[in-house]
């Protein structure tokens, strides 16, 4: 009884806070990962499942609901943003992982397609709270540890895409919506231990009015034409991501359909990949960081790129997809390269602005992608074709990736020194 009778002292309480604070976060980002991860290698099956149709026919309504989660993120992600600023980071976090438990609900009992898309729509808009944890996150570091903290996301993200899409494949033996169900049941009680712990980062002092100007996704575009070279760096990027969907949004599709892999195989697959994708993001990176500049490593990408669609589009047996998979995710140290290069171009003040133009970029692409790469493979896997070509995804792919290249090597043609900031 003794040990509650005096209070902490102040710094000691404030950084207790910081701790509880931080701890929630980087679970909620790890749940909401694992989360989305949970249900990727059992989509498809309960599309196939409620439209009674084939892969072929299944893969335009599977491209339109990865769709509609991207267009939903893109669309909240800058409300979410500014409603945080105005109540807080605390009720959006919570409103946010509430309404995500009830999506997960509504998927796991839909009866039909249209119940599906309505899960995948409220998931796109709760999946956008992730700008209100990343403020809370700059809420709660200090200056000197914010890069460190922010870091951080990257890795958690990583740990969740490996434990999500494993999980998913193991739940998948039990029925193809029993992920669903363990996905609400996550998210729930990380509600509740959010709500018990969780404190407020953003002081009344700090708030500010809900302003319809800033929480606009398509004026956060415009900072992105200041620059010559930055306009055609994001027309570049812009290509690539959607090139890359081939792999992103087709590969539960064409590993069934090619390879005769179940859920339970693409879901350690996808594991592997989130294994790959962090690797690259905490050690790659900077193994190759200090040994190259930024404009070598930015080309690096752009080759490894075209190299690792190309190769998943030819290979004809399993190990050679895998194989051809993770040389792709090597290319992936491109994505932080190019931010790191863009950001030199802008001021301290602007750094969140030309950061959430990229963001919102990412997240169109996000919705043109999936769409445009389900098709190809449902016309190529179609009887409306007198050669069926499920790989042709990889292969336009790697003609964008290729497209892009060039794009890139414009841009830093044209590249000025970095400004000093």
């Amino acid at each position: 009884m003794g040990r509650w009778k005096y209070p902490l002292p102040v710094n000691q309480g404030r950084e207790s806070k910081r701790a509880a604070g931080m701890a929630f976060i980087l679970l909620t980002i790890l749940i909401d990962v694992i989360g989305f991860g949970i249900i990727i290698p059992v989509l498809p099956s309960l599309v196939e499942q409620l439209t009674g149709r084939g892969p072929s026919e299944g893969a335009y309504a599977f491209g339109w609901l990865l769709a509609s989660f991207g267009i939903m993120q893109f669309l909240f992600a800058p409300v979410l943003g500014n409603l945080s600023d105005r109540f807080g980071r605390r009720p959006i976090l919570l409103l946010s992982l509430a309404f995500a438990g009830v999506d997960y609900v509504v998927q796991a009992l839909a009866p039909n397609l249209l119940w599906l898309f309505i899960g995948r729509i409220l998931a796109g808009i709760t999946g956008a709270s992730f700008t209100a944890a990343s403020a809370y996150i700059a809420d709660v570091s200090p200056p000197e540890k914010r890069a460190q903290n922010f870091g951080m996301i990257g890795a958690t993200f990583g740990l969740g895409f490996i434990l999500g899409p494993a999980l998913g494949g193991v739940l998948a033996a039990y029925g193809p919506r029993v992920p669903f169900w363990a996905a609400a049941g996550l998210t729930f009680l990380n509600f509740l231990y959010g709500y018990f712990v969780l404190p407020e980062s953003l002081s009344l002092e700090n708030r500010r009015e809900f302003d319809w100007r800033t929480a606009n996704p398509f004026a956060a575009l415009g900072i992105l034409g200041r620059h010559r070279w930055i306009l055609m760096l994001g027309l570049a990027a812009s290509l690539l991501w959607i090139g890359q969907q081939a792999g992103m949004s087709t590969w539960v599709l064409y590993t069934s359909y090619r390879f005769g892999w179940d859920e339970t195989d693409n879901g350690l697959s996808l594991a592997l990949l989130g294994a790959s994708m962090m690797f690259v993001q905490l050690w790659l990176i900077r193994f190759l960081g200090k040994r190259m500049k930024d404009a070598q490593m930015l080309s690096l990408a752009m080759v490894l790129n075209v190299a690792g669609l190309l190769a998943m589009g030819l290979a004809f047996q399993s190990w050679m997809l895998i194989a051809a998979m993770l040389l792709w995710t090597m290319a992936f140290i491109g994505g932080p390269t190019m931010q790191g290069m863009v950001s030199t171009q802008y001021g301290p003040d602007e750094q969140g602005a030309i950061n959430g133009a990229m963001s919102a970029l990412q997240n169109l692409t996000g919705v043109v992608g999936p769409i445009l790469m389900t098709s190809i493979f449902g016309y190529f896997t179609s009887k409306a074709v007198p050669i069926k070509v499920p790989s042709m995804p990889f292969y336009v792919g790697t003609g964008l990736a290729a497209v892009s290249a060039l794009a890139v090597r414009y841009a830093l043609t044209h590249r000025p020194a970095p400004r000093a900031n």
